[in-house]
């Protein structure tokens, strides 16, 4: 049956359909407008998971901060998994990409899961801010136009321990230990480089596969070798053990090395901690808005934040803000922003900004050595900060790979 509509039905019906139009549009802006989403890689499990953990509580502490104020007027949302191995990350990541539209990615401790990360991100045409993983040859070889470094490289953690060992001329005979994967592949590489360069001998290297128990057959190595001292390679869990078994061994020959993470040193002890290392952050930093940082983090969580606390939380702040400057969250908007020069605070008093030709943050490190025992505040307190490195009259390029040292064929849009 046909229904007939009057000329003064039909007007009517118009109008009103026009007013809910108008009245209706702004709410579906604001419908369309959905939730910056944050896509979250980091071990949670396997030899770098304790790390993981203090990532993802930082995450979590700079997405609610950021959320009690929002960004262009929009809620941010974290979606993290846990990359635990190369194979996975890549997986994760196209799921983040794929299925859950994140808008950025951040995040990452391995070197080889960051790599396979970073070539997704690539593909995609996703911004990456790396927080944890140190290989150079992403800052070189492999470097991507959509992936930006918060963490340092492995030349920057080298040069800044090794110029005060340098100066103090412990630049002599070494002995290194190494994890066997990408991360102490390539550190090795840069650190021995270091030491050839500046006169000392490297005594010889051995490749420890990750997640090694029994370090007394290197111990013995060592004793038979007798070096200056022993340059310490290693990551994450294999940190904490060796520290307590070199003790020990009675700690028979001075130690340095190419990365320090706080949370492995925490869990060997104070007793097992001996030497001079290098941090890119460090609790105790007076700075402006680090005791802020860290008392807010102690509140929530009832312990201090390390490092990786620190590079997880800077780097969200840095993508939030860099997303709220280019007032955009496509990716090319928010690349132009990071290499066009903009500055941000980083918890270090001098602000941060990121290389354009390969993306390093340039920012201070801290040379730390072992605290006294009688000195210490609470179980958490086990270093104190030598000297910052560059020191406040140089330039942040003191510590950086240059061009001719880590190249680096940065591919278009």
């Amino acid at each position: 049956m046909k229904t007939v509509m009057t000329r003064r039905q039909f007007l009517g019906t118009a109008a009103a359909g026009t007013a809910a139009s108008t009245l209706g549009f702004p709410a579906v802006l604001r419908a369309q407008a959905g939730p910056i989403r944050v896509g979250h890689l980091t071990p949670r499990t396997g030899f770098l998971a304790p790390l993981g953990e203090y990532a993802v509580m930082a995450a979590r502490m700079a997405v609610d901060e950021a959320n009690e104020k929002g960004i262009l007027g929009r809620k941010v949302e974290l979606i993290s998994e846990d990359s635990q191995n190369p194979g996975v990350a890549k997986q994760k990541v196209i799921k983040l990409i794929e299925k859950d539209k994140v808008d950025v990615l951040i995040g990452e401790i391995s070197s080889a899961s960051g790599l396979a990360i970073s070539e997704e991100a690539q593909r995609h045409k996703i911004v990456y801010v790396n927080t944890g993983f140190n290989t150079d040859e992403a800052r070189g070889a492999k470097c991507r136009r959509y992936m930006f470094h918060v963490e340092g490289c492995n030349t920057m953690y080298t040069k800044t321990v090794g110029r005060w060992l340098l100066r103090e001329r412990k630049i002599s005979k070494w002995y290194f230990l190494t994890a066997d994967y990408a991360f102490g592949h390539d550190l090795y590489r840069v650190s021995s480089r270091f030491l050839k360069e500046n006169g000392g001998t490297d005594l010889g290297n051995d490749m420890v596969p990750t997640d090694t128990k029994d370090y007394s057959s290197y111990i013995v190595k060592l004793r038979n070798i007798k070096p200056d001292l022993l340059y310490l390679n290693l990551a994450g869990t294999d940190q904490t053990t060796f520290l307590k078994q070199y003790r020990d061994a009675g700690s028979p020959f001075e130690l340095a090395g190419g990365v320090m993470d706080t949370i492995p040193f925490w869990a060997a002890g104070i007793d097992a901690l001996s030497g001079h290392w290098q941090s890119l952050w460090y609790h105790e930093l007076a700075e402006k808005g680090s005791p802020e940082f860290t008392a807010t983090f102690r509140r929530r969580y009832g312990k201090p934040p390390d490092n990786q606390a620190w590079g997880e939380y800077v780097g969200i702040r840095i993508l939030l803000e860099a997303i709220t400057k280019a007032r955009s969250t496509k990716s090319a908007d928010i690349v132009k922003v990071l290499e066009g020069g903009a500055t941000f605070d980083i918890l270090k008093g001098r602000p941060g900004s990121f290389r354009a030709w390969d993306h390093q943050l340039l920012q201070t490190m801290y040379v730390v050595k072992v605290k006294d025992k009688a000195k210490m505040k609470d179980q958490w307190d086990i270093f104190e900060i030598v000297e910052p490195v560059p020191k406040a009259n140089e330039s942040l390029e003191l510590i950086q790979p240059t061009r001719e040292e880590n190249p680096c064929p940065m591919p278009g849009f």
